[in-house]
């Protein structure tokens, strides 16, 4: 037991800052969410369709940001300083060819939700959401391109600390902009754009400059000669980010399918609905900063070639990841009703359905809390051996061909409704991680990924 206690102090002094960040990134989102429900259901339901659109298209360009933190924690243990500045700073193009891309989706959203299913009300709030926040998405993705590089030199503490401070920058934002207070115009759901816009922006310039200035990271020089190409790092990068992108794509994409499903259902439903996953996306951050050190004190086992310590590092997170786990069960089941009233106006008088039936879902999501923590969990293990491929198509299958039917078939031909949507997400996340767990365990954790393997 003794032997793990270094592996728990490491993780810790990795992953709390990266916890940190994720769950002040998710603060803004939270912020968004909750104010909007003050201000209607309507304006909440077509944010609830809008982020999930940001988000899955976030979500496809992420893997550059998010795979290159394995190959830096890799070259860093060897030494490879050049390594180093090539990877991250292939990952920053990449994620901005790919948000550059992204814009003419938002500018066209409308359409497309109202192909979807949405109600005209809906789409038409969320258009109007999309053709501003959307720009965040370029934003978005270099600050996580940079949060990677950094937590790979072990330096997260202050992407926690820049995320947090853009928190109350973004609920000022919001009073002032959404509900027009101060003097402001009363801008609704745009207002919330705004806002997120001019929040990911400012927190992107800070960790770029802290990313050029920090004397530790000086030695690699990652904003020299910047604009200049090198297709080599960037097939690198590609190569490794595109199957995370998709794997990403395919678990996020589960989740905003069930979204466009429960909007089929009614916007009352929607709402409790969004209310209920951003409540379980907000525990899940825990799980996935874990997920990120675990990729980090497996990236520099394999660079060094131990097993046993990777082994020992992957046991530690497993544990820490449960115990929170367990924590998150008891919350959802004591405090259901709590929590998904802080997120709607007390006067309004929809505000009890959508209480009763977002705290009933929430039982449903202390049933999969285990399997979507060790399905990210395992994730990350894959990825600090740079192993994205099989992974993917270990996530289409457990989520597009296990998943969804399951869903679907549930809450419409099984007449369970919004619990038959929640049910397929459970189906679907169980039979993930246990394909992924059993990917490392039988193979990369028994020492088979010290063999040359093919480059990436």
């Amino acid at each position: 037991m003794t032997r793990y206690l270094p592996h728990v102090a490491a993780t810790l002094s990795l992953g709390l800052p990266l916890i940190g960040s994720h769950l002040a990134r998710m603060g803004i989102h939270v912020s968004d969410t909750v104010m909007l429900g003050w201000y209607g259901v309507d304006a909440l339901a077509a944010l609830v369709i809008a982020t999930s659109m940001i988000h899955i298209l976030f979500f496809l360009g992420m893997g550059y940001g998010t795979g290159v933190m394995g190959l830096i924690a890799t070259a860093i243990a060897r030494g490879d300083e050049t390594e180093v500045r090539r990877a991250a700073r292939m990952a920053l193009w990449l994620s901005a060819i790919h948000a550059v891309l992204c814009q003419p989706l938002f500018w066209f959203s409308g359409p497309i939700l109202l192909a979807l299913g949405q109600t005209e009300t809906v789409a038409a709030l969320a258009q109007d959401f999309l053709r501003i926040a959307g720009w965040g998405l370029l934003p978005m993705l270099g600050a996580l391109a940079l949060n990677s590089y950094l937590a790979a030199l072990e330096r997260a503490q202050v992407v926690m600390w820049v995320t947090l401070a853009g928190l109350p920058v973004n609920i000022g934002l919001i009073w002032l902009l959404t509900f027009g207070n101060a003097g402001f115009p009363e801008l609704g759901v745009r207002g919330a754009a705004i806002s997120s816009v001019i929040v990911q922006t400012l927190q992107l310039a800070v960790l770029a400059l802290y990313a050029h200035w920090l004397p530790a990271t000086r030695k690699y020089h990652l904003f020299q000669r910047f604009w200049k190409p090198d297709t080599a790092a960037l097939g690198q990068v590609f190569r490794l980010g595109w199957p995370i992108g998709l794997t990403m794509v395919a678990e996020g994409g589960l989740f905003v399918g069930s979204n466009v499903m429960m909007g089929w259902i009614g916007t009352q439903e929607l709402a409790a609905h969004g209310i209920a996953l951003q409540i379980t996306s907000i525990t899940f951050m825990v799980h996935l900063g874990l997920s990120n050190a675990a990729t980090v004190r497996v990236g520099q086992a394999k660079g060094r070639g131990d097993a046993a310590w990777m082994r020992d590092a992957a046991v530690t997170v497993i544990a820490m990841s449960l115990v929170f786990a367990a924590l998150a069960i008891s919350i959802y089941l004591l405090a259901g009703d709590w929590l998904v009233r802080l997120y709607l106006d007390p006067t309004d008088a929809r505000g009890p359905a959508i209480v009763a039936l977002g705290a009933a879902l929430l039982v449903y999501a202390a049933l999969f809390q285990l399997t979507d923590a060790f399905q990210v969990i395992a994730l990350g293990f894959l990825r600090g051996v740079h192993d994205t491929r099989v992974p993917m198509w270990i996530a289409g299958f457990s989520y597009w061909v296990v998943g969804m039917p399951v869903a679907w078939g549930l809450a419409f031909p099984g007449g369970l409704g919004p619990a038959g949507l929640w049910l397929g997400l459970c189906v679907g996340l169980t039979v993930a991680a246990a394909l992924l767990m059993a990917r490392f365990w039988r193979g990369h954790a028994r020492g088979v990924w010290t063999r040359p393997a093919p480059a990436v």
